[in-house]
C-alpha cells in the first residue's frame, strides 16, 4: 500500500476541531490540513474523505468540511476532481518560503506569550494593511 493512501486512510485519526474555539471549525480543519501537508504526512496525491464523511467523523456540518475544502483549493493546496474525489497538490516553491516565515511567526508569538486567536488577530491585521 502506498503512502499517500495509509496516510488517507489515518485522517483525520485523532484530531478534532475544537468547538470552543474563537476560530471558526472550517479554518481549523483548513490550518490542520495546511499543517500536514506542510509536514509531509499528507503527501501529494492523497485522497482526502469525501465532504460527508469527514463532517460525520468530525461530528461538524459538511458546509464546515465544503468551505475548509473549497479554500484549500483556491490555495492551490488540494484539487477536487469531482467523483475522484479531493487531492493533496503538490506544494510550489512559492509557498515553502512562507511556511517557514509562517513557522518564524508562529515560534514569535508563542514565546511572547500570545495567544492562537491574538496571533491570528495579529496577522490578520497586518495581512488586510498590505491591500
Amino acid at each position: 500500500m502506498n503512502a499517500a493512501r495509509t496516510a488517507a486512510q489515518d485522517f483525520p485519526g485523532s484530531w478534532r476541531p475544537n468547538p470552543t474555539s474563537t476560530v471558526a471549525l472550517f479554518e481549523q480543519l483548513r490550518l490542520q490540513l495546511i499543517h500536514l501537508v506542510d509536514r509531509g504526512t499528507l503527501p501529494p496525491g492523497t485522497r482526502l474523505p469525501a465532504v460527508r464523511a469527514l463532517a460525520e467523523e468530525l461530528e461538524v456540518a459538511p458546509h464546515t468540511v465544503a468551505r475548509a475544502y473549497k479554500e484549500l483549493e483556491a490555495a492551490g493546496v488540494v484539487a477536487t476532481r469531482g467523483r475522484n474525489g479531493t487531492v493533496v497538490c503538490p506544494r510550489d516553491e512559492r509557498l515553502g518560503g512562507l511556511s517557514a516565515a509562517a513557522a518564524d511567526y508562529a515560534a514569535a508569538a508563542r514565546a511572547q506569550g500570545a495567544t492562537f486567536a491574538e496571533a491570528v488577530q495579529l496577522l490578520a491585521a497586518a495581512y488586510d494593511a498590505g491591500q
